[in-house]
């Protein structure tokens, strides 16, 4: 009878693989790593991870780097903070620590787990003192087929940028809210990069749902997983936050509040007021889900745009990130009377998909550049008055390049667009075959490139 239950027990598991893909179940090994700032970069680090539910007590180890393979004598050893999540049918335990003791623009080896289940030492490197030049990597909406499609992305993009000092996420990291499965493959497909470079994420659409009394709900994982700085609007601590790093002021919102709860939108509208307007730094990036300027067809989010495109005018933010458009668009929108080459304000606004789901393009076209059909990855550099922005397809070919440069209180707007590339705005077949012919006849007064 106990052989028979056995072969039962194993063939449910195979079938509930070939149904569902991969499990990814936690053991006594640490996996699901992730580097993130809940405090300053500079003189602190995060460190998150899971392990099985019978796990209870976990420890991080972190030491200065060194060459030589003794540097783990001199290790301290730091006892995590522990709490318990059952979802999806998944018991365990996520760990994390706060790294405090640290020193400005140094590189550092750290790993964790307990006993005879140790993580193997990886390395994470402090923010300078002084600024000096950086760069991070932006993804927009990462989302399905996360193993097989999206490490492809995240992995050319590290191949390009091993140095990063932290990759943005502009939302729908995942498909389906509280689905441990994705988050699995999310956390595969980063694998070992997610442990050395830091992660900025904001949440999307995708990473919510409703609870039974109607009230929104951000999928349980997200606080497992990215401890942020708690200096947002109360209740939304760990979505809408701004850290420092070097030069930089990055900024998150909570698009998908502010588009479903009109009380979050005033509440983070007040709150981004006052940090814009105590900002000293030379370069504002934010970052949210739901573009102010759409480029799919057929969508528009005038309520966010209403609200917050004049607080972004009013204090000249840089660059706003974004995603949930599954295309690329690049533009500014420019003011009346400003210039292409010398603009006092003006915002320069993305939309980008690093994942493999794609819409096509909005034929009420804003954007100076734009793609469809295309998985990319964006590398962003600050050195300086110096902004520079290059987007990379999956294959690791420039697709867009611009740079900002500031000085005597102006800002100058310069192209830099391969020549040899041109507008991947071709209508794929899938997409003709789901378009009306006047549909395909607008689209292609808009784009040239014809199918």
């Amino acid at each position: 009878m106990y052989k028979i239950q056995l072969l039962f027990v194993f063939l449910v598991n195979i079938f509930c693989v070939a149904v569902n893909g991969q499990e990814f179940l936690p053991g006594p090994f640490p996996d699901r790593i992730v580097l993130t700032w809940s405090d300053d970069p500079r003189t602190s680090q995060t460190v998150n991870w899971r392990t099985d539910g019978q796990t209870r007590i976990s420890y991080l180890e972190v030491a200065e780097a060194d060459a030589s393979p003794d540097f783990p004598s001199g290790a301290k050893r730091i006892q995590a903070e522990t709490s318990f999540l059952e979802v999806d049918g998944v018991s365990a335990n996520y760990h994390t620590v706060k790294i405090n003791s640290v020193l400005p623009g140094t590189l550092y080896a750290y790993r964790v787990g307990q006993e005879e289940s140790w993580s193997e030492w990886y390395h994470f490197s402090t923010a300078p003192e002084k600024d000096q030049p950086f760069s991070f990597i932006y993804f927009g909406d990462a989302q399905n087929d996360l193993k097989p499609m999206w490490s492809r992305v995240i992995r050319q993009a590290y191949s390009a940028m091993p140095e990063a000092r932290f990759m943005l996420h502009a939302g729908d990291l995942i498909n389906r809210t509280h689905n441990d499965r994705e988050w699995g493959e999310w956390h595969y497909a980063g694998s070992f990069i997610h442990a050395m470079i830091p992660s900025v994420p904001t949440p999307g659409n995708h990473e919510y749902n409703r609870d039974d009394n109607g009230n929104l709900q951000l999928d349980v994982h997200w606080q497992k997983t990215f401890h942020m700085p708690s200096n947002g609007p109360e209740g939304l601590e760990s979505s809408v936050y701004y850290l420092d790093y070097g030069n930089c002021r990055i900024i998150s919102l909570n698009s998908q509040e502010i588009i479903l709860d009109e009380t979050s939108r005033e509440k983070q509208a007040k709150w981004l007021d006052k940090v814009l307007s105590e900002n000293k730094k030379t370069w504002t990036v934010i970052t949210f889900h739901h573009p102010i300027f759409s480029s799919k067809e057929g969508r528009d989010n005038p309520e966010f745009r209403e609200t917050f495109k004049p607080l972004f005018d009013k204090y000249k933010v840089d660059l706003v990130l974004q995603g949930h458009d599954h295309t690329y668009g690049r533009g500014r929108n420019l003011p009346v009377g400003v210039t292409n080459t010398d603009a006092e304000s003006g915002t320069m606004y993305v939309v980008s998909v690093s994942g493999p789901k794609m819409y096509n393009l909005t034929t009420e076209r804003w954007m100076d550049r734009a793609a469809s059909n295309t998985q990319l990855y964006q590398i962003i550099s600050i050195d300086g008055s110096t902004l520079s922005f290059e987007a990379y397809t999956a294959t690791g070919q420039l697709y867009d390049a611009f740079d900002i440069v500031k000085g005597n209180g102006k800002k100058q707007w310069k192209e830099r667009v391969p020549q040899n590339t041109p507008e991947s705005t071709a209508l794929p077949k899938h997409y003709l075959e789901r378009l009306s012919k006047k549909e395909i006849e607008e689209y292609h007064k808009v784009y040239s490139e014809q199918d």
